[in-house]
Order: C-alpha cells, then sequence, then structure tokens
C-alpha cells in the first residue's frame, strides 16, 4: 500500500468486482443527473452484463488498483495495453485502462492521485509514456482534467458502436522522467 496525504493506494483482487461496479453506478448516477449521459449512459453498470464482465475482468486481471479514505474506497484504476480502438503506441507504454472515482468525495484529489499512482506503477517498470483516453465531450472537461494532471491530447477517435451512437473519445499521453 502507498499513501499520500489522507490518500491510501491498494492493489484490487478477485473478490472487487462488486466495488468497481459501485463506483461506476456512482459515477453514472452523477452523469446522468447533471445531463452528461453521453459518456457511460444511464443504466447503472451493476444491472450490465457487458460492465459486469468488464467489472470481474479488471478484478481477475493484475492492473486493479483503488484509492481508500479512511478505510472507504472511493476511487479505482486499472492499468495495462491499450485497448484495441485507440492508435497503438509507438514505443512500449503503460495504459489507463479505467479510472472512476466516487462523486461524493470531490475536490479530494482522488482521480490525481489514482493518476500519479499509475505513473510510478510504469516509472518502476521503466517505461516512459503513460496514455489514457477519454469521452471527449463538446465541451471538454475530461480532456482538460487529464490536461490538468500532466497529459496532452494526441490522437481523437470515435468508437462506433451498432444500435448506439458513436462515442467520441480522446487519447492522451504523458511522458514520465
Amino acid at each position: 500500500m502507498t499513501e499520500r496525504g489522507d490518500i491510501t493506494i491498494r492493489p484490487g483482487g478477485p473478490a472487487d468486482a462488486p466495488i468497481v461496479l459501485r463506483l461506476f453506478d456512482s459515477a453514472i448516477a452523477w452523469l446522468t443527473e447533471r445531463g452528461r449521459p453521453e459518456q457511460w449512459g444511464t443504466d447503472a453498470a451493476s444491472t450490465d452484463p457487458r460492465r459486469i464482465d468488464q467489472a470481474e475482468g479488471y478484478a481477475h486481471g493484475d492492473g486493479l488498483w483503488f484509492a481508500e479514505i479512511d478505510g472507504t474506497v472511493v476511487g479505482a484504476l486499472v492499468v495495462g495495453a491499450a485497448t484495441e480502438y485507440v492508435p497503438p503506441a509507438t514505443e512500449p507504454e503503460m495504459y489507463v485502462n479505467l479510472l472512476v472515482t466516487d462523486r461524493a468525495y470531490p475536490g479530494r484529489g482522488v482521480g490525481a492521485r489514482l493518476l500519479a499512482h499509475a505513473a510510478d506503477l510504469a516509472r518502476e517498470r521503466g517505461l516512459g509514456l503513460l496514455r489514457v483516453d477519454c469521452f471527449r465531450s463538446p465541451d471538454r472537461a475530461l480532456v482538460r482534467f487529464y490536461e490538468g494532471c500532466g497529459f496532452t491530447a494526441t490522437d481523437p477517435f470515435t468508437v462506433i458502436r451498432p444500435g448506439r451512437p458513436p462515442w467520441p473519445g480522446q487519447v492522451l499521453a504523458r511522458r514520465l522522467d
């Protein structure tokens, strides 16, 4: 476990899929309340078979990490290989597959702390590149968040999803010292 301030980072494991789903549900409800359903939809992840399978995969992989405040999980990070819908990197990298925080803890730096942990993991593995992708809304709110954490927007992309609207995304990269 690592600590900075009052946020502790711990690895996840096979029993932690329900925690990932809870965090997804919190974020989806928060986005929906603000009229921003385009990112992850409006249905609870905990009732979506696709999201349940995704959370199980994260929990059984080796890249799941949680942020805790006073023993309560307030964020999740998954790192690993880049997803198939983004342009490939031109060098070895670590990729942020998921960053989700509990919206009941705004302004505490949970997302930034998890991204700092991802950078630490990449450095420990001798990697000089950390990438992530996110929803590219017209106001670029999430893109701006990542830029504030030291990332630079690189490749925009669109995921075509049969039966659903296209999903506009943005790849961001951060060089590591």
